[in-house]
């Protein structure tokens, strides 16, 4: 009897197994998406007072510099928090699931600036921000559910298989390109270079998964940090960092800001995606239901987030001119009211705005009395001298 019971035993005990570590995997999907909303909304706040406080001082007389307020370094506080909540959601949750929710931060900032800036929302506003709330509740609900142990021997593993050095193979050779293009050739299309953000930011979402992991797994008695792949990790984590905030740098002098922003999250969520299921195996043991809809949801991500950005206006705190409609006796010199000095960044800034009324006004006088004399007298100078030859 005891021969047959401990079979039994055995069997039941691995059918409940793969239970218990199904509903844990779940649970750690749910703390790893906390972690990174709580990040993102973290960040965006601490971004929207950092921006408040330079606007502040911009505003007034105060000859202090930014970094000497209050305003700024609770700023700096809270998006320190936020990038630590961000950092550690990658220990818990797939990388695949980290990534998308990204568009957190671009909504709280919406939402921040109609709260506090009080910007003016339009219908299509709020279905793009709708929009990308559904697409974040999607791909968290279909989102991959693959789990293991970040330890030195597993990250080794994932580098040297097969699926990851060929994918490596490939973006080393596409960043190649680009960058012989970009730098050689001039080609400096948004795409060009953001697609080398990407491609970087995809290393690094390796990388900060592997570091994250094998802290918490180090926290929990596994001591980890005596792998050199542990540093080798943390200094390519810390480099492509650096470069993605080089080419990031590079491109924000070329192209409006909210351009950059919506771009950049397409293009990086799906080189991060790619890079997650290569080498975490994120959607490994996932049904293809599960996965059209994963990627239904960053669909609908990407488009909520791209009409965000696309109307987003610029707002300018003040103007560092005077204009001549605020002048004491003056009167505006254009049809809409609006001062001659255009907007503060413009291609035409510290120039007259184009308008027919002032084209018209200072426009130079013509002469056409005098061209019609000083042709006659040429006419009658000719004459004379011919006559005086005969």
């Amino acid at each position: 009897m005891e021969r047959r019971n401990g079979p039994d035993l055995q069997q039941l005990t691995t059918a409940t197994v793969p239970v218990q570590d199904n509903s844990f995997s779940y649970k750690e999907n749910l703390i790893g998406a906390l972690l990174a909303i709580f990040g993102h909304l973290v960040i965006s706040i601490a971004l929207n007072l950092q921006k408040y406080s330079h606007v502040q001082l911009a505003g007034s007389r105060d000859t202090r510099a930014y970094f000497k307020t209050k305003i700024w370094w609770c700023g700096l506080f809270l998006l320190l928090l936020g990038e630590l909540g961000v950092f550690s959601s990658y220990a818990f949750a797939p990388l695949s699931l980290i990534v998308p929710l990204s568009a957190v931060s671009v909504i709280a900032s919406a939402i921040i600036g109609i709260i506090f800036i009080k910007e003016k929302w339009k219908p299509k506003d709020f279905l793009s921000c709708a929009l990308a709330i559904v697409g974040t509740y999607v791909l968290i609900t279909f989102g991959p559910n693959s789990h293991e142990k970040m330890t030195g021997e597993n990250i080794v593993r994932h580098l040297v298989s097969w699926p990851f050095l060929l994918y490596m193979l490939v973006e080393i050779i596409v960043f190649c390109l680009l960058l012989y293009f970009y730098k050689e050739k001039k080609v400096n299309y948004i795409v060009v270079i953001l697609l080398q953000v990407a491609l970087l930011g995809s290393m690094t979402t390796v990388t900060v998964k592997a570091v994250a992991g094998m802290i918490i797994v180090s926290i929990e008695g596994n001591l980890q940090l005596s792998y050199p792949i542990f540093y080798i990790m943390f200094v390519s984590m810390v480099a492509t960092a650096i470069f993605q905030a080089e080419f990031l740098s590079q491109a924000s002098q070329l192209y409006d800001s909210s351009l950059i922003a919506s771009i950049n999250y397409i293009l990086s969520t799906t080189m991060a995606i790619t890079a997650g299921a290569t080498f975490y195996l994120d959607f490994r043991g996932a049904d293809v239901l599960h996965i059209c809809l994963f990627l239904l949801g960053c669909l609908i991500a990407f488009l909520g987030v791209f009409l965000i950005t696309r109307n987003k206006k610029k707002l300018t705190a003040f103007e560092p001119y005077m204009s001549i409609s605020s002048m004491p006796g003056m009167h505006d010199l254009h049809d809409k009211g609006s001062g001659i000095q255009p907007e503060l960044g413009s291609f035409s800034y510290g120039a007259l705005q184009s308008n027919d009324t002032l084209s018209e006004i200072y426009a130079p006088a013509t002469l056409p009395v005098t061209q019609e004399e000083h042709s006659s007298q040429s006419a009658s100078y000719d004459m004379l001298e011919h006559s005086k030859r005969e």
